[in-house]
């Protein structure tokens, strides 16, 4: 079974043709035919049936603003069983909350809550082409589409939260929003086309994150601003841990600079007005097991005696966030 991506392809054509966005659109169906390749996801097959299957509901209303992104609207019961099982059959949900009509999908993250601790900080996002690097399902690209925002670009290499994206879309058919299975480092380079681009839990798993650091800088229009989130540890400018090993079970943490550094950073890859918004050790109750993730989570990476402590010994996961504006 094939994604027909052919529709998605016609509307970013339209919408792009004649933009700062327009050489992506050479690369796209490579990245599209890669992205959604059944040879390379052996469940993507299981995954585009349950989209697929989803029930034709229209809702009555739909929400960008709330905390839980969705739609409201009454189900009856042979079609919510046919909409939770679908869903369900996209497990695991990482970040969220979801609402589709009374379907609760309590997601692993409250992203609500990271989107909440950021939200003064950000430039008026109205009319805004804005990008999010390391998207996930898209829970954040909805809350900037709701803030204002006239196009988000969501990308991210999973399928399968490519997929999620689009069980979500389903029901909230929106224009001006979409979400591809493409890394970072696939991006053309200098596109300088986004006045905001969002980098939020990405950093950590880069091998080079000064080079992460050039990508996003090189996405954005001049002066335009960059909202990064990462793992951090405490220290001043020099800072900077390289887990020896595994990190909270993780195996792809490459490096975790403090904040102080962190903003060095930036400022020497030609980042400007760097200003640290948030610094917020993440808890249990931020993200956990749920229904709609059942495997492990933090709790079972922390020290089970001292939960300042990873499981490995280190510094238990602590985020910052700070924002910068582009050169020019």
């Amino acid at each position: 079974m094939e994604f027909d991506t052919t529709k998605e392809r016609e509307i970013l054509r339209e919408r792009w043709q004649g933009s700062a966005l327009e050489p992506w659109l050479n690369l796209l169906p490579e990245q599209l035919a890669k992205g959604f390749s059944t040879l390379r996801f052996g469940d993507l097959p299981r995954w585009i049936e349950a989209l697929q299957s989803l029930p034709e509901i229209e809702p009555e209303s739909r929400q960008l603003n709330a905390a839980r992104v969705g739609c409201e609207g009454p189900v009856e019961g042979i079609q919510r069983a046919q909409l939770r099982s679908a869903l369900r059959e996209l497990h695991p949900w990482r970040k969220g909350p979801f609402q589709l009509f009374d379907i609760h999908i309590d997601t692993e993250w409250r992203s609500d809550w990271k989107w909440d601790r950021l939200y003064d900080a950000l430039e008026d996002l109205t009319g805004r082409r804005v990008l999010d690097v390391g998207c996930g399902s898209g829970y954040h690209c909805w809350r900037m589409l709701g803030a204002g925002a006239g196009e988000v670009v969501g990308i991210d290499p999973s399928p399968l939260f490519n997929i999620q994206f689009r069980a979500i879309q389903h029901y909230l058919r929106q224009p001006g929003i979409t979400v591809l299975p493409v890394a970072s480092e696939q991006l053309p380079p200098k596109l300088h086309a986004f006045d905001t681009t969002f980098s939020m839990g990405v950093l950590y798993h880069r091998r080079s994150p000064l080079d992460h650091l050039i990508e996003l800088r090189d996405t954005l229009i001049p002066g335009g601003q960059l909202v990064i989130e990462t793992l951090v540890v405490e220290g001043d400018s020099n800072t900077v841990f390289v887990p020896p090993g595994r990190y909270a079970r993780m195996g792809n943490v490459w490096c975790l600079p403090s904040a102080l550094a962190l903003c060095t950073w930036l400022t020497k890859v030609g980042f400007r007005n760097c200003q640290l918004v948030d610094v917020s050790m993440t808890s249990a109750d931020e993200q956990r097991t749920t229904d709609w993730m059942t495997f492990h989570s933090l709790a079972n990476f922390l020290d089970s005696d001292d939960p300042t402590r990873t499981i490995e010994g280190h510094p238990a996961p602590t985020r910052a966030t700070i924002v910068a504006n582009a050169p020019g």
